[in-house]
């Protein structure tokens, strides 16, 4: 393009152009900051050890039912958490997604097991507001490990975000939406990994 077609451009047009993507360099490097985060929150559950088995029966291959958690070492600031459940370990582009929730109290102190798959949790003390967004299967709350009954292991990684604000966040919302919504908002993260086979 000559300089005579470049001017005829519009000067708004230019900054929109270049606002845009200033954003898209921002919002890049603010996934990849919360991405590279130290975990600093201890996140820990009564059914198994960090690095430790998930017992069947919290498998898809048993009751399906959600552990428990709790977690502590918070930073100051913290408003409202949210929480990403994923297998890296699956034959697939993605990690494939267990659990995805939202909107969860800062002051909660942790998730009770057995909680409810509805997408929005009621009548749970403390959760008030609490959403669960969509898992691998396009379906709201937990979705518990069910690898090819192959013995290959498994990992599950807990990750819990402390946000700096209550964002009040939509229903329906999967990992990819929900982390991008979350973006510069993060302060801190933790996680609580465990481990399962199926063999043949």
């Amino acid at each position: 393009m000559n300089l005579r077609n470049q001017s005829a451009i519009p000067t708004r047009s230019r900054l929109l152009v270049i606002a845009s993507l200033y954003f898209a360099t921002c919002l890049t490097a603010i996934t990849l900051d919360a991405a590279e985060m130290e975990d600093t929150i201890v996140v820990s559950s009564s059914a198994f050890d960090h690095h430790g088995t998930v017992p069947e029966h919290y498998s898809a291959y048993g009751d399906n039912e959600s552990i428990d958690l709790a977690w502590s070492n918070l930073p100051e600031g913290t408003v409202q958490l949210a929480l990403v459940a994923d297998d890296p370990v699956v034959p697939m582009p993605q990690p494939f997604v267990h659990w995805v929730a939202y909107n969860i109290p800062a002051d909660a102190g942790g998730l009770p097991g057995n909680l409810t798959k509805d997408a929005v949790v009621t009548d749970v003390d403390g959760l008030d507001g609490m959403i669960n967004g969509l898992n691998g299967l396009r379906r709201a709350g937990y979705f518990g490990p069910r690898p090819p009954a192959d013995g290959k292991l498994h990992a599950y990684h807990f990750r819990l975000y402390a946000l700096d604000a209550a964002l009040a966040l939509p229903e329906g919302l999967n990992k990819e939406e929900m982390l991008e919504a979350i973006g510069g908002h993060v302060l801190a993260t933790g996680m609580l990994m465990g481990h399962y086979q199926k063999e043949d």
